[in-house]
């Protein structure tokens, strides 16, 4: 029996011979409909086409692409944690063996799944859009805005790997795409700049609950928030809003960190 995600390849594979700006209005029309495992592989091939044609994703594409993912990981984040909750709340439940052995073997298959559709996505990144060769001194403040969107989101996905998985090469790929990101945010984007401080905050999460690093996640939170909040007054109109609002997130974060309080609840920037 063909999965879900075989269904969706075989499918959408009608629309590969399109050109990227109908791919991106089917993408649209799947974004409308909430199909977004369609939405994946209809990004999927139009960042395929666009590098075949060396061109560089335009802002609401590379948008597109990252609410593409980040619904279809966020749901099953959202089921893993659910899953792992149960597992942990009725471990000690020895009237209930079967169920455990159910509850193991059904998080095994959402497991799977999230490792899967992030692969697919730093797929994606690390071979169609990260320029690993970009000389930032050379290039313009959009060019590297761009490079550090990918960086971040590239971060995000080793981060969501790394929740479960216990291979270490998840946590020192995330580390490596965060600091890279921030040294080329630092050196070229504004401290209030939306993308910088979304940054800022996902991978001082990263420090925080993967890591295990509480110190240089509250250092990196604090100093992404200070640095702002002295040039809030050079804020725009058009990022005021978006900026505001990590600032305040990163400010909660550092709310809950300091007083050791649950770390469940930090909050994250997924574009």
């Amino acid at each position: 029996m063909a999965s879900e995600a075989e269904g969706t390849k075989k499918t959408l594979s009608i629309f590969e011979g399109e050109d990227w700006e109908s791919l991106l209005n089917l993408a649209r029309i799947t974004e409308t409909a909430e199909r977004f495992e369609d939405m994946c592989q209809i990004m999927g091939l139009l960042v395929q086409k666009k590098k075949e044609a060396s061109k560089p994703l335009e802002v609401e594409e590379r948008n597109m692409l990252s609410v593409a993912y980040k619904n279809v990981v966020g749901q099953r984040r959202a089921s893993w944690r659910t899953l792992k909750a149960n597992e942990e709340e009725n471990v000690e439940d020895n009237n209930e063996p079967k169920m455990q052995e159910y509850r193991r073997k059904y998080k095994e298959v959402v497991e799977q799944e999230l490792e899967d559709k992030c692969n697919e996505v730093l797929n994606l990144l690390e071979n169609h859009l990260i320029d690993s060769e970009l000389d930032i001194e050379a290039s313009d403040p959009e060019t590297v805005e761009t490079q550090v969107f990918y960086l971040k989101m590239s971060g995000d996905y080793y981060r969501y790997l790394a929740e479960f998985s216990e291979k270490e090469i998840h946590k020192e790929q995330a580390e490596k795409m965060y600091s890279k990101a921030l040294d080329q945010a630092k050196k070229m984007l504004a401290p209030t700049h939306p993308t910088r401080l979304g940054l800022a905050l996902n991978a001082s999460v990263c420090y925080y609950e993967i890591m295990k690093k509480p110190k240089k996640a509250c250092e990196l939170a604090k100093a992404a928030f200070d640095e702002a909040i002295q040039k809030l007054d050079s804020l725009s109109d058009s990022t005021y809003k978006d900026s505001t609002l990590i600032m305040q997130l990163l400010r909660d974060n550092l709310t809950i960190w300091t007083s050791e309080s649950d770390n469940g609840n930090v909050e994250e920037n997924e574009d």
